[in-house]
């Protein structure tokens, strides 16, 4: 793979990981104001959508290496 697309995968993992935190503190934040249920799950399924991006890309980006 080429160094400039590992580089902007990188940086696509970065800003899904910065998403997933924000979506994390949206969460808590929805919470604690006692907000809607429906509203709390849909954050919360987007949440795990993006764990899965992040999953996918970290294992492109740093795969494991079995010697």
């Amino acid at each position: 793979m080429a160094d400039q697309d590992l580089t902007e995968l990188r940086v696509q993992l970065a800003k899904l990981q910065i998403e997933h935190a924000d979506i994390d503190l949206a969460i808590d934040a929805l919470i604690k104001t006692g907000a809607n249920a429906i509203a709390i799950q849909r954050f919360k399924k987007k949440k795990l959508s993006l764990k899965d991006q992040i999953t996918k890309l970290h294992s492109v980006v740093m795969p494991d290496i079995i010697a």
